[in-house]
């Protein structure tokens, strides 16, 4: 069953990391009651490197709450609440269960899942772990992006329930094989580059890829 455990937003804002470093980030974000989700994203949210992250197709950010236990078990903590800066903490939508293209309603607003999520080492830093980068990117259990179909008010209770399963069927953890470890198996990126939906940026990488590919 589909379930949203927290929904949480953010601006960005100087973090204090080990070592007395400190870090500008919109990865710290907080709890939220209720926000107006735009095609821009959640009032009240925000991203400090727009270079990579944020824009329209990149509006809403998912993480699966079942990975939170394995993440806990395999490095001895306890996360907290959005600890991988996403908006919408799930159940019942993991990598392997949500497909490039599906859309979901939650609250008023319609969403579209577009791309995987490229993990980067602001989420090492916020948490302190160097090692769940690359563990990340191993396990595939890196979330995902959506762009907004239709606005509307998100409210923390608000029900979230999947609307339509796109044909083409290619999961997200599909698009995170082909991105990460199959991007010299041609038809493994042809068959994801073949889905509309796909995220422009994530587009981009792939067809970079798949040109690297030709006379193969």
């Amino acid at each position: 069953m589909n379930k949203l455990v927290h929904f949480s937003t953010g601006k960005p804002k100087t973090l204090k990391l080990a070592g007395g470093k400190e870090m500008v980030s919109g990865i710290a974000k907080e709890q939220t009651d209720e926000a107006y989700l735009s095609r821009d994203g959640f009032t009240g949210d925000g991203v400090a490197d727009t270079k990579h992250h944020g824009g329209r197709d990149r509006a809403v950010c998912i993480y699966p709450h079942e990975h939170y236990d394995f993440w806990e078990k395999e490095f001895g903590v306890t996360l907290p609440a959005s600890a991988f800066g996403e908006n919408l903490t799930v159940t019942g939508m993991t990598e392997v269960e949500v497909h490039i293209g599906d859309m979901y309603r939650v609250g008023e607003a319609l969403i579209q899942v577009t791309q995987s999520r490229v993990p980067c080492s602001t989420i090492s830093r916020r948490l302190g772990i160097p090692e769940i980068l690359p563990r990340i990117i191993d396990t595939g259990f890196t979330g995902y992006l959506c762009r907004v179909i239709e606005e509307g008010t998100v409210k923390k209770d608000s029900v979230m329930s999947r609307i339509n399963i796109h044909p083409a069927g290619i999961t997200v953890q599909e698009a995170n094989d082909a991105y990460f470890r199959k991007y010299k198996d041609r038809k493994v990126v042809e068959r994801v580059l073949s889905v509309e939906a796909l995220a422009d940026k994530w587009r981009e990488g792939l067809e970079k890829r798949a040109g690297l590919l030709k006379g193969q």
